[in-house]
């Protein structure tokens, strides 16, 4: 094993996150750069993970350092020109989510991966729990029996202040509301497990926030494998929670946490008849490391050592923000969408927007709905 060299490229709040799991990975990373626009922000942090490397501009780190991995933890409408930068020079691309605003913008990275020979991963760490992997495996085996039904929910509470910020709630900058940047990482999972979607029909509305985008999605989705599932995305739920179910033939896998999950979260029923060879078979899986970042630097560095694709790489990254074009394209057009549909020339290959249609929809739902209650 070898110890690869990290950037850390935004020093923000899930910057922090990404330097206390380098640090904790076993010698297997060291923090060499990192760089913010803001210089005040960019020491303090830098002081506080003892990073040597310290650069306002990302064209400046890539020229005076030479870093295995750049991590982004930057604001969503810079992902994915930063990533293309960091391809284009050979160096590997971690990126918060999402990975780009649209799908014009994702599909840029191709160019980029065969100019520099690098790779593209996002962080979607709920892929990477031990539980995770048992679940992936079990759903279609003999034990558990074929997906049937399923449900994803991202319930989570943002009061108007966390619009605040003003990048936050506009399409321009965070391509989207809850879809996007809050349940992405739960509909994530849910692809994991259940592999390729087909067809979605949603809705999405502004309910109650302060924000140009919506506050709430939901989808109902039918996959390859015949399996339906539905997918709630809210910002507006005090009791926060984020859950999936699947019902497969033998057996209900279920669970529930909130920003991130241990075994325990996670609750394994057998049906009648079953219960024995269900609960045999779950317990018979590694059932330890819990989901997080760590879990996913791990993986990628495990990975690089042996010279395979990084895991949520860009191929299955691509599927996941398809799949959230697919709920506004849905929703704002009222047409159930397939997968593969929205390509070059379709209003939301450009934009989670539509070229201006969901903000029109939304603002005279909204509209509507203030005019209602007044």
């Amino acid at each position: 094993m070898r110890s690869y060299k990290v950037a850390i490229v935004g020093t923000g709040g899930i910057a922090a996150v990404h330097a206390d799991n380098v640090g904790r990975a076993g010698g297997r990373a060291q923090l060499v750069a990192a760089c913010d626009v803001d210089a005040a922000r960019l020491d303090s942090f830098s002081n506080q993970h003892n990073i040597p490397g310290r650069f306002q501009s990302l064209t400046e780190l890539l020229a005076e350092t030479t870093p295995d991995i750049v991590h982004l933890c930057t604001p969503p409408m810079m992902h994915i020109d930063q990533a293309i930068e960091c391809l284009e020079a050979g160096v590997h691309v971690l990126s918060e989510k999402p990975p780009a605003l649209s799908l014009a913008d994702f599909d840029r990275l191709e160019a980029a991966r065969i100019k520099g020979g690098a790779q593209f991963s996002c962080v979607f760490q709920h892929r990477f729990g031990d539980a995770a992997a048992a679940a992936k495996g079990l759903i279609g085996d003999a034990a558990f029996g074929r997906p049937l039904v399923a449900r994803c929910d991202t319930l989570w509470y943002r009061p108007d202040s966390y619009w605040d910020l003003p990048w936050r709630g506009s399409w321009n900058a965070e391509g989207g509301g809850p879809t996007m940047g809050h349940g992405i990482h739960q509909f994530d999972l849910l692809l994991h497990l259940l592999g390729p979607w087909q067809e979605v029909t949603a809705l999405a509305s502004r309910q109650a926030r302060r924000t140009s985008t919506e506050d709430l999605s939901a989808a109902l989705i039918r996959f390859e494998n015949g399996a339906v599932a539905t997918v709630l995305n809210s910002l507006l739920s005090p009791r926060e929670t984020s859950e999936i179910r699947i019902d497969t033939e033998f057996a209900t896998i279920e669970l529930s946490h909130l920003y991130g999950y241990s075994t325990n979260n996670w609750t394994i029923t057998g049906a009648p008849g079953h219960e024995d060879t269900v609960r045999a078979a779950w317990e018979g899986q590694p059932l330890e490391q819990g989901s997080g970042h760590s879990a996913q630097f791990l993986a990628m560095y495990d990975a690089l050592d042996a010279g395979k694709p990084l895991p949520a790489g860009a191929d299955s990254v691509r599927q996941t923000l398809e799949l959230a074009a697919a709920i506004y394209a849905s929703a704002f057009t009222g047409k159930a969408v397939q997968r593969g549909e929205i390509v070059p020339g379709h209003p939301f290959y450009n934009g989670m927007d539509g070229d201006g249609l969901g903000s029109r929809i939304l603002d005279s739902t909204a509209l509507a709905s203030t005019t209602a209650s007044s």
